[in-house]
């Protein structure tokens, strides 16, 4: 995997900012809708991390402050270009979403009841659902498959679908539930 360096050439830095531009330009609904086009740009295309990688960035993004579009292009971006490939990759997933948010803003309540606005919309919600879904499954091949890890993941759904628990305590108890998995393994592995 390559580290960055003190200097990074210009191209490379303009390489990630363009990148993100692009992801954060042509989707919608956040960061779970990003990560389908995240993985194809940042593993597929270019390179610059692993499925694993990305799935680590997730799985870290889901516990830090922040959407999870912005830390994983931080993370790639520091990856590949260190502080300035870091601030060109955030700015570049940024800046569209704050254009748009800009653009709206001063137009919305104008068009509102506009009938072919409000199916607009709803296209684009169902299209975003598809997004999540194909994250989820994406993320879901990578997993560590066994009765332990589905009846976890199926404990923490039923957690946060069905009852009033923060998200960051589902994520917390998970993680001790998987260290206590790997601390046991691991003394069977030594007997």
């Amino acid at each position: 995997m390559k580290r960055p360096t003190d200097k990074k050439p210009p191209r490379e830095i303009l390489s990630l900012l363009l990148t993100f531009l692009k992801i954060g330009l042509f989707t919608f609904g956040g960061g779970y809708a990003m990560i389908p086009l995240i993985e194809r740009e940042t593993v597929e295309k270019h390179k610059w991390i692993t499925g694993e990688d990305l799935l680590e960035i997730v799985a870290v993004a889901e516990s830090t402050p922040g959407p999870i579009a912005i830390n994983a292009a931080t993370f790639v971006g520091s990856r590949v270009g260190g502080f300035f490939g870091a601030l060109a990759a955030t700015f570049g997933v940024i800046a569209p979403s704050f254009a748009v948010i800009i653009a709206v803003s001063f137009v919305l309540e104008q068009f509102r009841s506009v009938r072919w606005v409000q199916y607009a919309f709803n296209g684009v919600r169902a299209g975003v659902l598809a997004l999540i879904a194909k994250a989820l499954w994406s993320m879901f091949r990578k997993c560590p498959k066994g009765l332990f890890y589905y009846a976890l993941m199926l404990a923490a759904f039923a957690a946060a679908a069905f009852l009033p628990v923060n998200a960051v305590y589902i994520i917390l108890l998970c993680a001790v539930f998987g260290l206590v998995k790997a601390v046991a393994a691991g003394r069977r592995g030594a007997e």
